[in-house]
């Protein structure tokens, strides 16, 4: 007999083991063609920094090279893969201190490579807040400023290239300002993918990668959109400078700092998308469905949507009863109210993250659906280990999960609407929590029809 919450909680695994950056990284490094004698350096940032580095020294240490020095920048203390790499912890998503600090640390290690040495550019999803300082344009622009940018664009609901395009102009070493520091060592950029359609301008807001928007397109993009007027007056008056010639621009494809630039996606949701559809036949499922389309959007309505796919999916069955196992993934967002005055205290603001808002909306629908949504149980999860501000990577949900979280005495609906998603689906026990995961390749979504 299956269980659901077994299964999918393997096939999730699985998930993170395909999506693993490590033996990519090394697989990349390997490939690369080094220039003999020179002197190669390790600078890797993201959430799977830790993994990448370790992989592309491995590699190096194959070839009888070593790095002559390096940082490593992510979301949490590990051992460095040499003595010769520091590590350093940033802050995420909000930077403060620790992420000024790891901003700092990059500029020492970029200070010291030549125009002979090589580089290994290791980047993935996270780095945007994890390296985040003022850039030094911004002469009154504090990091308690970004902090606010940030923390705007987190409640916007804007996806994760809508607000990198903005980000990356306010920051240190986004837009490709890294490569020029460097410039002209050689640079190899392999990149772990957190963004559809693996645009490399957007993953960490594109530090080794030119900036192909120019600020008066964005600005006008952003008036078409709504989002300028929720971007803070400090943040629009330099977008505004910048079209008006007033302030600097981010580094552009012409430049040639580029041209030593070698950039590419060695790890994407496709590969942990692929792991999860494999777990799921190999454990005896009959029908594995990969849904072509991402996800996106808003969760809420995201998680409703895929909740009534599966109860159509299995209302239209017919002949012999078979068990099915759907694979969906990218990447939702949350649109929060602004905040209120009302001078709540922390532990009663919301709480949550969009794939626990997906996972209790869709809870919700297949209680609706009655008869024909048991059986029916649903992951929503984060690659990296952690959905949202939370210590959860998601949530495994069916539809007692609804009735579970009212028999624990919450009101899920009033949860789902204030988007305190986490204290409803920890109340029903439904939380999944894996701890950081070592990657981050966007979220995943697995179904089981039993």
């Amino acid at each position: 007999m299956i269980h659901a919450r077994q299964l999918l909680t393997q096939c999730y695994h699985a998930a993170i083991g395909g999506a693993h950056p490590a033996a990519a990284t090394h697989a990349g490094v390997a490939g690369l063609t080094l220039a003999p004698g020179a002197r190669v350096w390790i600078v890797a940032l993201g959430k799977a920094a830790a993994a990448m580095a370790a992989g592309a020294a491995a590699a190096l240490a194959e070839q009888g090279r070593e790095p002559v020095g390096g940082v490593i920048v992510g979301p949490a203390t590990e051992p460095p893969p040499h003595p010769s790499i520091r590590v350093v912890v940033g802050d995420h998503p909000i930077p403060a201190a620790q992420s000024a600090a790891a901003a700092q640390a990059i500029g020492d290690v970029a200070a010291l490579i030549r125009p002979e040495d090589e580089v290994l550019a290791l980047v993935s999803g996270g780095g945007t807040s994890l390296v985040a300082a003022p850039a030094p344009e911004l002469a009154d622009f504090t990091q308690g400023d970004l902090g606010v940018l940030y923390a705007a664009l987190l409640a916007s609901g804007a996806d994760i290239v809508a607000m990198n395009a903005i980000r990356k102009r306010f920051t240190r070493w986004s837009g490709g300002r890294l490569a020029v520091a460097v410039a002209p060592a050689r640079v190899h950029c392999l990149v772990v993918s957190d963004v559809l359609g693996d645009d490399l301008a957007s993953i960490s807001s594109g530090p080794w990668v030119a900036d192909p928007v120019t600020s008066a397109d964005l600005v006008a993009s952003l008036e078409r959109s709504r989002l300028w007027e929720k971007l803070p007056p400090k943040a629009r008056a330099h977008l505004a400078a910048v079209v008006a010639g007033a302030a600097s621009e981010t580094p552009k494809p012409s430049d040639p700092a580029f041209a030593t630039v070698a950039a590419t996606v060695i790890v994407s949701n496709a590969h942990a998308i692929a792991a999860a559809a494999a777990c799921a036949r190999d454990a005896g499922i009959d029908e594995v469905t990969v849904v072509p389309t991402p996800l996106s959007g808003e969760a809420a309505i995201a998680g409703i949507r895929l909740a009534s796919d599966l109860v159509a999916r299995k209302k239209r069955a017919r002949g012999p009863r078979m068990t099915r196992c759907l694979v969906w993934g990218g990447e939702t967002t949350v649109t929060l109210d602004p905040p209120d005055d009302s001078g709540a205290g922390a532990a009663e603001w919301p709480l949550g993250g969009r794939n626990q808002e997906l996972a209790l909306a869709a809870a919700r629908s297949l209680r609706e659906a009655g008869d024909n949504g048991s059986g029916i149980t649903l992951l929503a999860a984060g690659t990296d280990g952690r959905d949202g501000p939370t210590d959860a990577a998601g949530a495994i949900v069916d539809g007692l999960t609804w009735y579970a979280v009212e028999g624990a005495g919450r009101d899920p609906a009033r949860d789902l609407a204030a988007h305190d998603s986490y204290r409803a689906l920890d109340a029903a026990h439904a939380l999944l929590r894996t701890g950081h995961s070592g990657t981050n390749v966007m979220d995943i979504v697995i179904a089981l029809i039993l």
